[in-house]
């Protein structure tokens, strides 16, 4: 087994990429939202971060947290989402006989991307990023149109423009 490392910085931003373990359930993580909502909630309760930004799809979502000055354990708010989430869901889904034997359920990917936020042009480009990837993936032809995404409350807050995104091409976090 790989000895994988990430990097951390306390009261560091972060971007993340979660994704179901069933890429094909193409409904899973929106019909459920409500039960998303509220283990984000639990969670953020329990360790408080602020939510920069969050896409939620059908089969994976992206976000940016800030941590707390002086913590970087983004590893445990992932495990307590993923925790709370699951045990709100019936157990109707496949299982592997190895995540069977380890009681684990078949519900999320087993790690998720993680990056550091280095500064506010890495920043701006994920934040872009991951609220055109409901247009990128076509589940919508414009970004205001996927109610998923912390992008109304940008707008809002005069962040983005709501017609934002319309004639854009390639947006990519590492462009």
């Amino acid at each position: 087994m790989s000895n994988y490392r990430r990097f951390r910085v306390k009261g560091g931003t972060y971007f993340f990429t979660v994704n179901c373990l069933d890429r094909t359930s193409r409904h899973f993580l929106i019909d459920n939202i409500d039960n998303l909502r509220t283990a984000i909630q639990q969670v953020k309760n329990k360790r408080p971060f602020h939510i920069d930004g969050w896409v939620i799809l059908p089969e994976h979502m992206h976000c940016i947290w800030t941590l707390p000055e002086n913590d970087d354990d983004y590893a445990t708010r992932w495990r307590l989402i993923k925790t709370f989430f699951s045990q709100s869901i019936a157990k109707n889904e496949y299982r592997s006989n190895n995540r069977i034997r380890r009681g684990e359920r078949g519900i999320w990917q087993q790690r998720y991307w993680e990056h550091t936020i280095r500064d506010e042009n890495d920043y701006r480009r994920h934040m872009d990023y991951l609220h055109y990837n409901p247009v990128k993936h076509g589940y919508v032809k414009n970004v205001i149109d996927w109610p998923f995404s912390s992008f109304h409350r940008c707008v809002k807050k005069g962040l983005y423009p709501a017609d934002w995104g319309e004639n854009v091409e390639g947006v990519e976090a590492g462009e």
